[in-house]
């Protein structure tokens, strides 16, 4: 399943139910949203809606470059993982166990530990972030090919990298001195 396809993950107002606590599941890398939506349709079809109440997979908005253009992606922030609420039984615990991608429980021997509420809601407040971030595609000391602008086709060294702003700080050989160049990352192209 694609990323770009996949809902906004937000934390949904689930009823309190006694008993109930969320847990970490380890799951195939790469399998994260396949195995959300195929649980979902376990507690479905299966009459688990009490016993299994979310199903969460924490992405966060990042802009990527492709092809010289910015495009928005949703990228994991926990890869290989997915967060459940649940009331831990026997019925629950095999259901999510036995999902086709589930590779285990993450806790303290075979039981599952649950994590706190606090930590999930920090998760969730990390996902819903306002501006998306750059992905890291760009470090210090990366050399660099700038295709844009005045300096085109100059080759330079990243001095800084400033994520948010989705600039860089390039190093660039101007009649014999290294002179620093602001540039924005669709400005340039790692060599």
């Amino acid at each position: 399943m694609n990323d770009d396809n996949q809902k906004d993950q937000k934390i949904e107002e689930t009823p309190d139910v006694p008993g109930a606590h969320w847990y970490v599941v380890h799951t195939y890398s790469g399998h994260e949203n396949k195995v959300a939506l195929t649980l979902k349709q376990r507690i479905a079809s299966e009459h688990l809606e009490n016993k299994i109440l979310d199903v969460l997979v924490p992405v966060q908005e990042k802009i990527e470059i492709k092809g010289g253009k910015k495009v928005n992606v949703k990228e994991k922030i926990f890869p290989g993982y997915i967060l459940v609420k649940m009331v831990l039984d026997d019925i629950s615990w095999l259901a999510v166990r036995t999902t086709q991608g589930v590779t285990s429980f993450v806790g303290m021997g075979n039981k599952p530990t649950p994590i706190s509420d606090a930590e999930v809601q920090t998760i969730v407040k990390f996902t819903q972030t306002e501006a998306p971030m750059y992905k890291q595609v760009f470090m210090a000391n990366d050399t660099v090919k700038i295709v844009d602008g005045p300096f085109a086709d100059f080759i330079g060294k990243i001095d800084s990298v400033d994520e948010e702003k989705g600039k860089v700080r390039v190093l660039v050989s101007i009649f014999g001195r290294e002179t620093p160049v602001e540039l924005d990352f669709l400005q340039i192209k790692k060599i």
